[in-house]
């Protein structure tokens, strides 16, 4: 006996092909690097994020589960892309004068 393929009942892909929970604009992967970072429970995120339903919530948590690979490589990137905007937004030469003059002092 083959049995159906289940679908994420609150995932959808976007045009660009990335999960979001469905009735919102927030991606999956942004809710697990959340949920990675802070070391959320469900009840937690559904605290920080009362527009979610704890069944959106898990259904996310499912995807990852299923996903784990492909998220985490893209968890990477945007940590690297992070990492290359702090390097870039270094500061400006007015406050860095102004930090070693109080340092001076």
């Amino acid at each position: 006996m083959t049995l159906p393929e289940a679908e994420y009942r609150y995932i959808a892909l976007d045009h660009k092909g990335n999960a979001i929970i469905v009735g919102t604009t927030l991606k999956v992967v942004e809710l697990i690097s959340e949920k990675l970072a802070y070391g959320w429970s469900p009840e937690e995120i559904r605290f920080q994020h009362p527009y979610l339903s704890l069944g959106q919530i898990y259904s996310a948590l499912a995807y990852y589960a299923d996903h784990q690979e492909e998220m985490e490589k893209e968890i990477g990137k945007r940590l690297k892309k992070l990492a290359r905007f702090r390097k870039d937004l270094a500061a400006p030469s007015l406050t860095a004068r102004l930090r070693r003059t109080k340092e001076s002092l």
